[in-house]
């Protein structure tokens, strides 16, 4: 079309496309790769569990066993392990070692060790506070634990809390008559100490439905049986049960304690409790 004078020429644009060399790939290439990295973490967490011990295995199978996490499990409080373990009768050597080593930290605790006994039994871990003839654990001749009692009962209840292991309680006597009123003998006292033993390691960290029992057996189960007087004889004992693989307590068949009915062996009422008998030296 012919430009008359005196008018503009019209501006034209021409835009290209630049090309592509070959089709559109997509993100087939990020599944493949993301593939890639799961086998790799799947790899390397199989050379883990290899090098690894055997309670962090057993902790891994657990975990696949239970994954809701409703097992029982106990967590280590021991600087620079972070493993768990179910607590069942392999791991009871490993928890005496523990409580032994938590209670060296009380304070003179050298003056009472002599005094207390950890075995593993048919039952379980059993802790016993063993007594003097001048009363270690609880004041002589009544149920009140004495400071150094109450402190090791404490340390106990810390350790123990943090276990789903069920604890039985006992109280044991020697074979020396009560003295006092005929309404309150050594099944009361026994029982009562055992009792007093409950109260405070609930108070220190054991969950109340924890204590499947609170036992008291007088002079029935002496230590010393062929001296039966012997202050060796009065003890409260703590027995840690065992656990089964799915995390209930397993209780050892025994003998039934020779006891009063109900469960505290005829524990007296607290109001009637005794003062001390100090020349009885229970």
């Amino acid at each position: 079309m012919p430009v008359s004078e005196g008018s503009e020429a019209p501006i034209i644009i021409i835009k290209k496309k630049a090309g592509h060399g070959g089709g559109h790939h997509g993100g087939a290439w990020k599944v493949a790769y993301a593939d890639f990295v799961t086998a790799m973490m799947a790899l390397f967490i199989v050379l883990w569990l290899l090098s690894s011990s055997e309670k962090v295995k057993k902790a891994v199978g657990s975990y696949f066993q239970d994954p809701t996490g409703s097992g029982k499990l106990m967590g280590s409080t021991m600087g620079g392990v972070g493993e768990s373990l179910t607590l069942t009768k392999d791991d009871m050597k490993q928890l005496k070692q523990k409580l032994e080593q938590a209670m060296k930290t009380i304070p003179k605790f050298d003056q009472m060790k002599n005094n207390i006994e950890l075995t593993i039994t048919s039952e379980g871990l059993r802790v016993e506070l063993i007594e003097t003839e001048k009363g270690m654990f609880f004041e002589s001749g009544n149920a009140h634990p004495s400071d150094r009692g109450q402190e090791l009962l404490a340390r106990l209840a810390t350790e123990i809390g943090r276990l789903p292991n069920t604890v039985l309680i006992e109280g044991h006597t020697d074979a020396k008559p009560y003295p006092g009123e005929a309404s309150y003998t050594n099944w009361e006292l026994s029982a009562d100490r055992a009792n007093s033993a409950r109260h405070i390691m609930q108070e220190n960290g054991m969950r109340p439905n924890q204590v499947a029992q609170v036992r008291g057996f007088a002079d029935q189960r002496l230590r010393m049986p062929n001296d039966p007087t012997n202050p060796a004889n009065r003890r409260v004992s703590v027995i840690i049960q065992y656990l089964t693989n799915r995390g209930r307590t397993e209780t050892a068949p025994a003998a039934k304690p020779v006891s009063a009915p109900n469960n505290t062996a005829k524990a007296a009422p607290p109001a009637a409790q005794p003062a001390k008998a100090a020349t009885n030296g229970k």
